[in-house]
């Protein structure tokens, strides 16, 4: 068994982030869309210099251009981006001449394989209702199980993660609204829960 590696993502809060890095997770997600947990770059970057160096600092984006992306990775201290719209293929290939680029893909059905060709450092899959919570069937995935640096996202919860680890073992896993107590306000008794799970592991 091979634990599964995690990123806590929508953190709004210093002590969200020092408690999530402290309890085991690999990256933390700063949310610079539209959105309930969205925050600054002034504020990622303060939550940003409390945190250690071998923390992932990820930033996500909606149909941003690489411009605006890379001025706001600099000013939130960002060591790499999520691209969660409809970016073209030469966005992401502008961006990784300069960090990581993980893309993501909304679920309304089963995964399309063309996602795979997409120039991206991993791939990540999400519900159809980014942030909302829901589920979706794990066996949509299966088009992209063999993908080596897989990210799954959308709905996980403690509870589902070894339902979602017996279909398969990804790269790792995205938790924003199953560790929460309200929207940007994390839990750390559920994020201490969601992580022991995870080192579970998989495969």
């Amino acid at each position: 068994m091979r634990p599964v590696r995690v990123k806590v993502c929508g953190l709004t809060r210093i002590e969200d982030a020092l408690a999530a890095e402290r309890l085991g997770a690999w990256a933390l997600g700063f949310v610079f869309a539209r959105s309930k947990r969205r925050v600054t770059p002034e504020r990622a970057a303060a939550i940003a210099r409390r945190l250690g160096p071998f923390v992932t600092r990820v930033g996500v984006f909606v149909n941003a251009e690489p411009k605006t992306v890379l001025d706001v990775a600099r000013r939130a201290r960002l060591s790499a981006v999520q691209l969660h719209g409809d970016e073209p293929p030469e966005w992401a290939e502008a961006l990784r001449l300069h960090l990581p680029v993980i893309k993501a893909f909304r679920l309304d059905g089963p995964a399309d394989p063309a996602w795979l060709d997409y120039p991206a450092d991993a791939l990540l899959v999400d519900g159809a209702d980014p942030g909302s919570g829901q589920p979706y069937d794990p066996a949509w995935l299966t088009p992209l199980a063999d993908h080596p640096h897989l990210i799954v996202a959308g709905g996980l919860t403690p509870e589902r993660l070894p339902g979602l680890f017996e279909r398969l073992c990804p790269y790792a896993v995205d938790v924003s609204s199953g560790v929460e107590r309200r929207p940007g306000v994390k839990d750390p008794g559920r994020v201490a829960l969601f992580l022991q799970a995870a080192s579970a592991g998989c495969g």
